[in-house]
């Protein structure tokens, strides 16, 4: 892809990358002090706007002022919170062991930051998905370039306006805009790229940042299952799982897409899942003032089109004008063969695209294990759910199938605890943030090999080999 930008602009996009690596090489990032004080500015600046910036995600997204609380707001407060609190220790340098043989010596292992990074954020979450992944890049002593998503354009806005004033304006800059800013910026050499958002746009920034051997952390999504076999704790289980799917009126990267479970439990849950809704955002959920709306009219039209390939169990009432889709849940038949691929003329579209809306279709499969056979068909998930009364059964889905994470009775709750790392596995994503995850993802951790010159032991292992240095070369190591 090629940028139809003026010169003007694709100056000024070379630009602010070439002050966010002059910042970062002049060293102001390193001392701890900095990014202390960084992270403590971003931190205030969520709480003496918190007002506006939950106004900003409503007009975006609709959102709850508790949703964007819950799932925005105080997500990155976590984070930052985690941060400060082992700030000291994760940027210590760590002993590394050495073989025998080299004593003595001593070696260590020294987080190094990267340089300048960039982070390309979605909309559905576009402050959380902003910020946590900037509080790893500022922990660990980097520069960043952020492209919030021009599709929520007041959060996009408001960040843009307030992070030059609380931050380090030249080592955290923002560049707004839509495909065509995005494609200057990846056009630009960064020292890692944060990105997160659908596996088509992953593969432009993949090839992107092949270029300049650019690694990258890729968020993107997928079909998230859940298996359902938890008859005791039906009502609990469809609770949690609702709630799950439908905050954000289902458009959360790690919602549970679909259900699996037998056909004779499909009736029970649907209806469970009917009243949880209820209890949740009322029998009219667009008047309950808890419950999203669709991002644009396009996402909308899109959604609107997998109605049709199943049967509608409860919801369905929508309004284009308003971009409100009812939480929907739907009965789809049984896959004539799970293990089978799923292709167009095998499947309808609602169980080969990622829905990312609030339409749960209930897939029944005949056993267990067919289950199983049915997600490993697939491509790797971000995420998977297990709602189940068997220990055995649990462990199962641990051992027999791959994903980025596993909730065990619990939906979505993984993706805004700062200890476990976000990330996905093959065509769900790869690399990882979060906490210790940050560290990993945003610094290179540099050995550093120390042996004094005297007593000189390496030149038992130097040339000439022969006689005892001979004898030695050959066991070193072993």
């Amino acid at each position: 892809m090629t940028s139809t930008l003026s010169a003007d602009e694709l100056t000024r996009i070379s630009d602010t990358v070439a002050r966010s690596r002059a910042r970062f090489e002049s060293g102001v990032t390193r001392p701890l002090a900095w990014r202390r004080g960084q992270l403590t500015a971003l931190a205030r600046l969520l709480n003496e706007h918190e007002d506006a910036l939950a106004d900003a995600l409503h007009t975006d997204l609709g959102k709850s002022r508790g949703e964007a609380l819950l799932t925005e707001l105080n997500v990155v407060h976590g984070e930052i919170a985690h941060t400060l609190r082992h700030l000291r220790r994760s940027a210590r340098p760590r002993r590394a062991p050495l073989p025998l043989a080299l004593a003595p010596a001593s070696a260590k292992l020294v987080p190094e930051p990267l340089g300048v990074i960039l982070i390309i954020s979605p909309w559905n979450y576009p402050l959380q998905l902003l910020l946590s992944p900037l509080v790893g890049v500022i922990a660990t002593g980097n520069t960043a370039v952020l492209k919030p998503s021009e599709l929520a354009p007041a959060t996009s806005a408001i960040l843009a306006r307030l992070l030059p004033e609380y931050l380090d304006a030249d080592a955290v800059q923002v560049v707004e805009g839509a495909v065509d800013e995005t494609t200057a910026l990846l056009a630009e050499r960064f020292d890692h790229i944060v990105y997160t958002g659908n596996g088509a746009v992953g593969r432009i920034v993949m090839r992107a940042a092949a270029e300049h051997l650019t690694p990258v952390t890729l968020e993107l999504g997928g079909k998230s299952p859940v298996w359902f076999d938890d008859d005791a704790r039906i009502d609990q289980a469809a609770r949690r799982i609702a709630w799950a799917k439908f905050v954000n009126a289902g458009q959360t990267c790690v919602a549970p897409d679909y259900i699996l479970t037998t056909p004779d439990r499909v009736d029970a849950l649907a209806a469970a899942l009917d009243r949880a809704v209820a209890e949740m955002w009322g029998a009219d959920p667009r008047t309950g003032g808890d419950y999203g709306q669709i991002v644009n009219t396009r996402h909308f039209d899109r959604l609107l089109g997998y109605l049709g390939d199943g049967e509608i169990v409860s919801g369905g009432e929508h309004d284009r004008d308003a971009r409100y889709l009812a939480p929907t849940i739907m009965r789809v038949p049984q896959p004539a063969d799970p293990r089978a691929a799923r292709t167009p003329e095998t499947t309808p579209a609602i169980l080969r695209d990622e829905l990312f809306g609030p339409i749960l279709p209930i897939v029944p499969v005949a056993s267990f294990d067919d289950a199983i056979a049915y997600v490993n068909a697939g491509d790797k998930p971000l995420a998977l759910y297990v709602f189940s009364g068997s220990a055995a059964t649990r462990e199962a889905w641990i051992s027999r199938s791959s994903s980025g994470a596993v909730g065990i009775g619990v939906g979505l709750a993984h993706a805004g605890v700062p200890t476990l790392p976000f990330g996905g596995v093959g065509a769900s994503g790869m690399g990882a943030y979060h906490g210790d995850a940050s560290w990993r993802s945003f610094s290179h951790l540099k050995p550093v090999l120390k042996k004094p010159l005297s007593p000189d032991t390496l030149r038992f292992i130097q040339p000439p080999l022969t006689g005892i240095r001979a004898k030695m070369a050959s066991i070193i190591g072993r």
